[in-house]
């Protein structure tokens, strides 16, 4: 029997928290008893109904069994994407370009043509990623990113090098924004910033054992007539094929789909994503109207500019190794708190703040080596604390992933420290100090935005008082962000 819907009214009670509504939404319907219970986990944004619908759930429990089966596969996958990304300044350790006579700015040249396909392939990415299960698509594309890493300790000159760079962007450019949209999949809004904290910052490990893998490997030079950063890339990329060959079969898929959870936590964990954010668009295609419709929304771009203003930085000034393991401590802090007072914007700042203090130390400071240490250390935890929060609370809020200006600004910092500039680089600090206070702007703007659209959102809920006047269960499902009983968090 087929339910018939009947107009939903909008309540008053909703807050500018960034949570749900204290007075739910509710949907009229006649029909089978049977059928409205199959489908209340998505006739329903009370928080919470869904945990009176499954009383023998333990939720902590559940959300911690995501993680054990989530987060360290994800966690690896990126920590060998960005060992295959970057082990190429490395290689120079070694004698890469003295083999294939690297003249000028063409090392740079080959630093920024692996960005160039994300530019061009990333939507395509995360398309196939919804299309294929994740476990497929990602896997391969490890695999395949791995094979070109072998491929780069093959090549004979700079026009290979370039070539095996390409190819590596465009194999990984799905990797990083597919991770986090998987992430976004699993966890509520309030508890998803120390995830996608301890993910980003998973890279940390990557540059402190990157170092120490580069070091033994290079101890190879001259072994069966290959020189030491040709080992490196084949020995790397062989290790990320082998271990892609096993993640085919670990990394997990969809909730829907998850094969190590029961049918009920199943069922549980849709219903409580479904109280956070309403319906799953995961299955939606993507469009040019899509796309249109997005560039034409304000909080969008500035959202994309607050992460613009912090990849310069983040990626135009390698930070030393040992601040690696403070940059991970700070991180996960900053991201915990965010999550226990479910907020992001002051979060943001804070380490902002950090980055920005280091960054005009060392642009003033040349004659004290230990002040100027210390401020490597600020400048390198504040960019890495700051980046996962400011990404988790764009892409929470909007479910979208803005992984063109992480291009243009790795394009813009590739060329912001250049060895003429050595031993001041003061154009670079510059540029980075510069470039932060964007992102601080961006930050202003992008909350006064969600400010603005959460206030107008209770106006309007106040004044729908007619059923002409408003939109069914069903119609809002579709919305996502623009769902009017919708919060942004703040």
């Amino acid at each position: 029997m087929v339910a018939k819907e009947e107009p939903v009214k909008l309540r008053s009670g909703a807050s500018v928290s960034g949570t749900w509504p204290a007075e739910p939404v509710v949907a009229k319907v006649e029909g089978d008893v049977e059928d409205a219970q199959q489908d209340a986990a998505s006739e329903s944004f009370d928080d919470a109904d869904y945990k009176k619908r499954f009383p023998h759930i333990d939720e902590a429990k559940v959300v911690q069994k995501i993680d054990w089966h989530l987060l360290p596969v994800l966690c690896i996958l990126y920590v060998l994407a960005f060992l295959d990304r970057v082990n190429i300044s490395n290689a120079t350790l070694f004698g890469l370009e003295e083999d294939l006579s690297l003249e000028g700015n063409q090392y740079n040249t080959a630093l920024v043509i692996f960005f160039v396909p994300y530019i061009v392939f990333e939507f395509a990415s995360n398309a196939l990623l919804k299309h294929f299960k994740p476990h497929v698509w990602l896997s391969l594309c490890m695999c395949l990113f791995g094979l070109v890493t072998i491929l780069q300790g093959l090549t004979k000159s700079f026009s290979g090098l370039v070539a095996t760079r390409f190819f590596l962007g465009l194999l990984e450019s799905g990797v990083f924004p597919g991770s986090f949209y998987l992430i976004a999949m699993w966890y509520k809004r309030a508890e998803a910033q120390k995830r996608y904290s301890f993910y980003f910052s998973s890279t940390t490990l990557a540059g402190a054992f990157g170092g120490l893998l580069a070091s033994a490997i290079g101890k190879m030079d001259g072994m069966r007539g290959y020189r030491g950063w040709r080992w490196l890339f084949i020995l790397e990329g062989t290790m990320t094929c082998v271990v892609s060959a096993l993640f085919y079969f670990v990394i997990s898929d969809f909730p829907e789909e998850a094969t190590w959870l029961t049918d009920e936590e199943r069922e549980f964990v849709k219903a409580r994503l479904y109280a956070d954010v309403g319906h799953s668009k995961r299955s939606d295609p993507l469009t040019l109207k899509g796309v249109l419709n997005v560039l034409m929304d304000y909080k969008i771009i500035a959202g994309g500019f607050m992460y613009f203003g912090l990849i310069v930085p983040g990626y135009g000034y390698a930070p030393l190794r040992p601040s690696m393991g403070m940059c991970l401590a700070l991180a996960m802090i900053v991201g915990t708190v965010s999550d226990l007072f479910r907020h992001r914007f002051i979060f943001v700042l804070i380490p902002t703040a950090i980055a920005i203090a280091g960054f005009i130390i060392l642009l003033a400071v040349h004659d004290n080596t230990k002040v100027q240490y210390a401020a490597l250390f600020l400048s390198a935890m504040g960019v890495y604390a700051a980046e996962p929060i400011m990404i988790c609370w764009f892409n929470t809020n909007h479910a979208i992933w803005i992984v063109h200006v992480l291009v243009v600004g790795a394009i813009i910092a590739i060329y912001a420290f250049l060895a003429k500039d050595a031993p001041r680089y003061t154009t670079g600090y510059g540029i980075c100090i510069a470039f932060i206070c964007i992102s601080v702007v961006a930050d202003f703007v992008y909350l006064w935005g969600l400010v603005s659209e959460n206030m107008r959102r209770n106006q309007c809920a106040l004044a729908y008082t007619h059923d002409e006047d408003v939109l069914t269960a069903e119609q809002k499902k579709g919305m996502g962000d623009l769902n009017p009983d919708y919060r942004y968090i703040l």
